[in-house]
């Protein structure tokens, strides 16, 4: 059962970008200030870790900056990632940490759920990267569907970016019944009246947020990335400092929280009233007594697919499920 009320935590600030002690100095800043003002848990943004590789949407090829930024993400088993955990479990806070993830020389978008003891409560990688996040970044196999955990205080998920927009992992996510959702995404600007993708900008990426809200009927922390003047002289984009548009959404997509200018840092908190999500399933359960089983399903599997298997190995790591569950 959630707690009545939880104090949360939502960043709004710039990266360390390509530096990745720098980074972590930075997080465990933000971890520690957070925790001074009472939050149980806080949230960072996508690609937060070593930051957003954004030169990929300006230019097909940057080899220098491409070697740089794997050298410099953070791996699931590092002595960078043991500092985070501590930090956490010195403050006793929850952490959504969303991440560059280095497993040999290939890189993954991810993210972890850190508990107030330091314990990480689930690891997962987006299942999908989006377009031009692929000459970087690779899939993920089972373990995109990790997304949803206990603490002590509520069952909280995570998506990344436009893993907002797939429907099927949207529903086997809001299936686990999550109370607080993080909704990570890196520095999306104000879309310019042009031929950009409206759904790509600031305003479109607080939309998905906001529909996700409404659909899962949990707590959803939008949580943007800043891009200033060092990220743009870093990578070398044509792109003006913004991109801050962190969020916090209720249940039923009300925002809790005022907007903040988008190139200013902050945390951004807000205490949720966790019976409003009661209040607001009493209308429409999308995975119970708003659902309808007897029609539709979703077929899920969480296997971890590897290229190679040793010989005494019987079965791959994880299992294919079937859940019954699905919006009528």
């Amino acid at each position: 059962m959630p707690a009545d009320s939880v104090r949360v935590a939502v960043t709004q600030a710039e990266p360390a970008w390509l530096d990745l002690a720098a980074a972590v100095t930075k997080t465990c800043e933000l971890i520690s200030e957070a925790a001074k003002n009472n939050a149980q848990l806080i949230a960072f943004p996508e690609c937060w870790i070593p930051g957003y590789p954004c030169w990929i949407w300006a230019r097909l090829l940057d080899v220098e900056l491409n070697v740089a930024y794997v050298k410099n993400c953070l791996r699931l088993d590092s002595p960078e990632m043991t500092q985070i955990r501590d930090c956490a479990r010195d403050n006793s806070i929850a952490v959504s940490l969303g991440f560059s993830e280095k497993e040999n020389h290939s890189v993954y978008i991810a993210q972890v759920l850190i508990g107030p003891e330091g314990e990480i409560k689930f690891h997962r990688r987006k299942m999908k990267p989006t377009h031009m996040e692929r000459t970087v970044f690779g899939d993920a196999s089972g373990e995109c569907l990790a997304s949803v955990a206990d603490l002590d205080f509520a069952r909280v998920g995570s998506l990344s970016c436009w893993e907002h927009i797939q429907p099927l992992l949207k529903y086997h996510t809001l299936s686990q019944q999550e109370d607080i959702h993080v909704a990570a995404w890196p520095c999306p600007l104000p879309h310019t009246g042009g031929q950009d993708l409206w759904s790509m900008s600031t305003e479109g990426c607080q939309g998905l947020s906001q529909t996700y809200a409404i659909e899962s009927q949990s707590f959803v922390l939008h949580c943007t990335a800043i891009l200033g003047e060092s990220g743009v002289e870093k990578m070398k984009t044509s792109s003006s400092p913004g991109g801050g548009g962190s969020a916090i959404f209720g249940p039923d997509g009300r925002r809790l929280t005022e907007p903040v200018e988008s190139t200013t840092e902050k945390i951004i908190y807000a205490d949720l009233p966790m019976d409003l999500i009661v209040a607001v399933k009493l209308f429409a359960d999308p995975t119970g007594h708003y659902s309808r089983p007897d029609l539709m399903s979703l077929n899920v599997c969480t296997r971890v697919r590897k290229m190679v298997h040793k010989d005494e190995d019987t079965e791959p790591s994880g299992s294919c499920l079937f859940s019954s569950n699905i919006m009528g």
